[in-house]
């Protein structure tokens, strides 16, 4: 690259980053204009947020600032996660409300992304070429995705502050400074704080920088100088937060004066940070860390060991396999323009072999053609850089200044323009709408703080906040007790689903509070017998915080149940319950319509051998047409003959035993028009009127709890209470 060493000055350079980082805030404001002025979006005067995560930390930060859920076990501490310090920090300081800290948070945060881009590039003498990969990189395809505003998440710092652990990383192999060294060691520090998942990335930037190192300056001192202040930020360290983080900057910045005082001979400091590497790797569980994160989200079906539940990743999109095309828009807006980064980044790596840090981040970016969606942001700041870099390579060809810079400002609005129109396009709406908070609220004026409500995983963190409940499932929590949710919501015994809800909820409850004195005597013999298990490795754990399916089967013991026969002794009016401590409610809201499928599948399963128990069929769809003679034709391509009670499946004629129409009433009961064709029908079907939904499903389906209880408004009042009904949702007190 021509003219290397044309450096901006001080002003000039805060100028650049000023104005990206503008761009990159406006750009995420189109979202809050395009939903601006909506009231089905907004809650206490303010739009809601997007992502169903995001109520976990707002949670947390709730309990901080107004006292709620001090009875949620599940709720994170102020001090665990870097950004409910920072929301309850600015929800303090300034004259914002919480739901407008949470809002724009995100686009507060992400933005940041531009100063390390630009930085980087300043150590190189080009920063317009920073500049213009910041206008990229800050509002990519898939970073925006995770970073829009309302997307409330520890993703907005997700690559952002990996960019400036590599920006000190790369300051260090260029300037040699220890200075540089130590901030980049600082940056590791604080990494876990602010983006806990990241730790398997951060752990491959320090020892690809210690490869980097030796290979290219092992005959210099200050390389093992820098490599123990890494080594020692990489170290874990059996501190409780923030003590922990504060320890590790404190020593960080105690070896660094001593290292600038003292001179150690080079081969003490070979065996210094030798010790601190492999110190590093045994303590921080380097390799299983990296290895189980990758199978985490390569490993998907049922368990192979012990009882067989189904692996909850493969129902996840973002943890799916993702096409080459998609990847590539992910990354950089276009498969032209993944190619053009990928071009880059080998110039980049051949001109200035310091980029070889920044192979991690490409890495974990091509890994989310196996592991999913949510890897490729961590390529996108390299890729806009690389992209921009060939720009500025091929500008070099033009003899006229003017020329160069106009191919380059072309050039990178060709790319900003997919990216763009992608955000245009990118209309998320809101995790509930406001009558669906609505719901929650009332729910909120009914319950206490200690009870529970039961519903698919994907409303828990929801609840928390809108209700001041607690869940049994949440989007963090949704391994094998899904199985008991799911069954809840499919069984067509209202007794079973009584039943199993007040046992699950009641041996959780028991088993946080044993957990808790387990943590205080910390003693193997104290455990009760029902917590009790031990693991693969033949270690004794307390199994009480954890899920309470695996308690109630006993799953992986020597004493396992055998599921099939607990849930039929449960399907009885005269099942032994514990001990009623709390109110537990049930969560049924119409947006589980059309996922009701995949929430079913977690309990159609025989544990015992992990095989599907029966064919569920369950299809949600609207009306195409509809003739006088009866024939509704559906968008899914099912007709159904409403005055012969048939359906046509493909090429199979199939009989309906009911078919029912419903319909809302203001005061939030169901009217329903109900015709019966054939006792012996397989398949019955309901046309929500008021929805525009028409279902098709099989007789067993329903007769489910979440098709009896929430679609027609039928529930066995010896057993439940229905204490909020509206459109929306219903929300059921269980009597037992």
């Amino acid at each position: 690259m021509k003219h290397l060493k044309q450096q901006v000055t001080q002003k000039q350079l805060w100028g650049l980053m000023l104005l990206a980082y503008i761009f990159s805030y406006v750009i995420r404001l189109i979202w809050v204009y395009q939903f601006q002025g909506n009231p089905s979006f907004y809650w206490d005067g303010q739009l809601m947020i997007n992502t169903n995560d995001g109520y976990y930390f707002a949670s947390g930060a709730q309990t901080v600032l107004e006292g709620l859920h001090l009875d949620n076990p599940r709720i994170p501490n102020v001090w665990q996660y870097g950004v409910v310090f920072f929301t309850v920090l600015l929800t303090k300081i300034t004259p914002f409300s919480l739901e407008t800290i949470t809002l724009y948070m995100p686009t507060l945060i992400s933005s940041i992304v531009v100063v390390p881009i630009i930085l980087i590039s300043r150590l190189y003498g080009q920063a317009l070429w920073g500049f213009f990969a910041a206008l990229l990189g800050s509002i990519a395809w898939s970073y925006y995705n995770r970073t829009m505003t309302g997307y409330y998440d520890t993703d907005m710092f997700s690559a952002m502050a990996p960019m400036f652990i590599l920006y000190f990383l790369m300051k260090s192999t260029i300037d040699f400074t220890l200075k540089s060294a130590l901030f980049a060691a600082i940056a590791i520090a604080v990494y876990p704080f602010l983006y806990d998942q990241g730790k398997s990335i951060v752990n491959a930037m320090g020892l690809i920088y210690a490869f980097y190192m030796f290979m290219y300056h092992r005959n210099d001192t200050n390389t093992y100088y820098s490599m123990i202040l890494v080594f020692f930020a990489l170290l874990p360290l059996p501190i409780i937060a923030p003590f922990n983080y504060i320890v590790k900057i404190i020593v960080l910045v105690m070896l660094y004066f001593f290292f600038k005082r003292t001179k150690i001979p080079q081969k003490k400091l070979m065996v210094a940070s030798g010790i601190l590497l492999i110190s590093f790797m045994y303590f921080g569980n380097v390799f299983s860390l990296m290895i189980n994160k990758t199978m985490d989200y390569i490993v998907t079906g049922t368990e192979v060991s012990g009882l067989h539940f189904y692996g909850v990743h493969q129902t996840v999109r973002e943890a799916g396999k993702i096409p080459f095309n998609t990847f590539a828009n992910r990354i950089s807006g276009s498969e032209i323009g993944l190619l053009l980064s990928f071009i880059g980044y080998i110039l980049l790596v051949i001109r200035h072999k310091a980029f070889i840090l920044a192979l991690p981040l490409i890495g974990i970016g091509i890994f989310a053609l196996w592991g999913g969606l949510r890897f490729t942001v961590y390529a996108v700041p390299i890729a806009a850089m690389s992209a921009i870099y060939l720009f500025f390579i091929i500008g070099d060809l033009f003899k006229d200044g003017k020329l160069k810079y106009g191919f380059i400002v072309v050039a990178t609005a060709m790319m900003l323009y997919p990216n763009i129109t992608h955000i245009i396009g990118y209309r998320v709406p809101t995790v509930l709408k406001n009558a669906e908070v609505k719901d929650l609220a009332k729910l909120n004026t009914i319950a206490n703080e200690k009870d529970y409500t039961l519903s698919w995983w994907d409303y828990g963190y929801p609840l928390w906040y809108y209700s001041d409940t607690n869940t049994l499932i949440d989007g963090g929590k949704h391994q094998n007790d899904n199985f008991i949710i799911s069954t809840i919501m499919q069984t067509p015994s209202a007794e079973l689903a009584a039943n199993f809800s007040r046992l699950a909820v009641e041996t959780y409850v028991e088993g946080v509070e044993s957990h808790k004195k387990y943590l205080a005597d910390n003693n193997e013999e104290k455990i009760p017998a029902k917590f009790k298990m031990q693991n693969n490795e033949g270690d004794i754990y307390h199994a009480g915080i954890g899920p309470v399916a695996d308690v109630l089967f006993r799953n992986k013991q020597k004493d396992q149940k055998d599921p099939n026969l607990m849930l039929a002794d449960m399907d009885s009016s005269n099942y032994k319950l514990p001990k009623k401590t709390r109110d537990i409610y049930l969560y049924l809201p119409y947006r589980m319509l059309n996922i009701f499928p995949t929430v079913a599948i977690f309990g159609n399963l025989d544990l015992t051998t992990g095989k599907t128990k029966r064919k569920i069929s369950f299809y949600p769809t609207s009306v195409r047409s509809s003739g006088k003679d009866g024939v509704v034709i559906l968008n899914n391509g099912i007709v159904v003959d409403t005055k012969k009670g048939e359906i046509r499946l493909g090429k199979e004629t199939k009989t309906l035993t009911h078919f029912i129409v419903t319909q809302n009433t203001p005061t939030g009961k169901i009217k329903l028009f109900s015709q019966m064709f054939h006792l012996d029908g397989e398949y019955s079907a309901v046309y929500m009127k008021s929805h525009g939904n028409f279902i098709v499903m099989d007789n067993q389906t329903f007769n489910s709890t979440y098709v009896q209880m929430f679609i027609l408004g039928k529930y066995d009042k010896n057993l439940f209470d229905l204490v909020v009904s509206s459109p929306y949702s219903k929300i059921y007190k269980l009597k037992k």
